[in-house]
């Protein structure tokens, strides 16, 4: 019997807690269901060496971020920008082998396709398996602030489900986690 996977959610929201930390939240305990250690990281508290020490310790990650601008934030984008890909003299690759699901939230539904930009640097910079679809949630999708709605909770539970399918196959597979970023 192998060791249980390892998932952390990654909150990369200005504001501890709310609807972001929510839906990561709700994608970790579905992968709790299925077997899996979980962990929740918020960036507005946890520094970037600790979540990037984390991200490299773990199995999967889920990264979560409030939509602004019409794409995810810039605590995201910083802390993406300081993970190494294991390239042109960098020593480590924290992302390499990784299976990521991605969950965005936002104030209405025409934002939908924002995690489009973030899957496509997660997959062709890094090499990370992205759980697709994403994850979008609008305000209409939660009970109050800190609490997914009925139906939101339900999708999230299976994205964490099958977040650790994924991560297993990732695991099992030597081709599929020691692939190559391009370039």
């Amino acid at each position: 019997m192998s060791d249980p996977l390892k998932v952390i959610g990654v909150v990369a929201s200005p504001t501890a807690g709310g609807r972001t930390a929510a839906a990561v939240q709700g994608i970790l305990s579905g992968a709790a269901a299925s077997g899996a250690d979980t962990a929740l990281l918020e960036l507005s508290s946890a520094g970037r060496d600790e979540v990037i020490a984390a991200i490299d310790g773990a199995d999967a990650i889920v990264f979560g971020s409030p939509v602004y601008r019409a794409t995810y934030t810039a605590l995201l984008k910083d802390l993406l920008e300081n993970v190494e890909r294991g390239k042109h003299g960098e020593q480590t690759a924290p992302l390499r082998g990784k299976a990521v699901a991605l969950t965005l939230t936002g104030a209405s539904a025409h934002h939908f396709l924002s995690p489009d930009s973030l899957r496509n640097v997660l997959a062709s910079f890094f090499a990370v398996q992205v759980l697709s679809p994403a994850l979008y949630l609008e305000h209409g999708d939660f009970a109050d602030r800190d609490t997914l709605g009925e139906r939101a909770a339900q999708t999230a539970t299976q994205h964490g489900a099958a977040l650790v399918d994924l991560a297993g196959a990732v695991r099992a597979s030597k081709a599929l986690s020691t692939l190559d970023p391009l370039v």
